[in-house]
């Protein structure tokens, strides 16, 4: 199997079709751009949603192998996107990406099943280390649907 987590010999737009879609949604245009192209230049696939919304309606959400997700957006916020999607038994590793949540938040957030909660701003290096170990976790329920 091929190794996604090698860049190509440009260092950036890797991107085939097998990578890992990580969906990032943040209501920062530029969170979602550098993010995007920080997960584009480590060979991942990467989509970016200005909402919880914008995802839900995107038809995306069943390729998503990872979902990075602010806390506090206008609209539908993004513990209550993870309520959904669980609701809805779309279980999708979720990194909260956060800059002013709570420590009440963070503990809701990982309570229902956050696959990690990080602090704006954040390393590439712990980013990136993180999206791996959620996209690397072992599918225990085969009823689970991504």
């Amino acid at each position: 199997m091929k190794d996604f987590w090698m860049r190509g010999s440009d260092g950036c737009e890797k991107e085939t079709s097998e990578a890992p879609l990580v969906s990032v949604v943040d209501d920062d245009a530029s969170v979602r751009r550098s993010t995007r192209r920080l997960l584009r230049c480590s060979a991942l696939r990467a989509e970016a949603f200005a909402s919880s919304e914008e995802f839900l309606q995107s038809g995306r959400m069943a390729e998503t192998a990872c979902l990075l997700l602010d806390v506090s957006m206008p609209g539908m916020n993004g513990l209550e996107l993870q309520r959904r999607l669980a609701e809805i038994d779309r279980l999708i590793p979720i990194i909260f990406l956060s800059a002013h949540a709570s420590d009440e938040e963070e503990r809701r957030a990982l309570q229902a099943g956050a696959a990690g909660f990080l602090r704006k701003p954040v390393s590439k290096e712990v980013l990136l280390h993180a999206i791996r170990a959620a996209i690397e976790i072992p599918r225990t329920n085969p009823e689970r649907k991504l």
